[in-house]
């Protein structure tokens, strides 16, 4: 729980364009009344995360997380009209022969 509340202070931080510190994560959580966060782990956090642009980290992952879907399936789309016509000039596959057109059946 200390690490998730962690990850939305400096969350906080960054869209409030304040600077990333172990001080302003402890205070936050602490506002918060988020107990058990321990020093260290808010010192370790704040230097892991202290030299990224967090807002422009999170922006990038936004809009990866939306295109992703949106490009594919336009990629998908423009390759399905293809695959439609394709479809359209193969003639229809007879159906598949069963186990019990062999003489063999699943109980005999």
């Amino acid at each position: 729980m200390s690490n998730l509340a962690v990850s939305y202070a400096a969350v906080i931080l960054a869209d409030s364009d304040l600077e990333i510190t172990a001080d302003k994560l402890i205070a936050l959580t602490e506002a918060a009344k988020i107990e058990g966060v321990e020093p260290i782990f808010a010192q370790l956090y704040a230097k892991a995360i202290g030299s990224v642009n967090t807002k422009e980290l999170l922006t990038a992952f936004a809009s990866a997380a939306s295109a992703g879907p949106v490009a594919g399936g336009a990629v998908a789309a423009a390759g399905g009209a293809g695959a439609a016509a394709e479809a359209e000039a193969e003639p229809e596959k007879e159906e598949e022969e069963s186990d019990g057109d062999m003489g063999m059946g699943l109980f005999d």
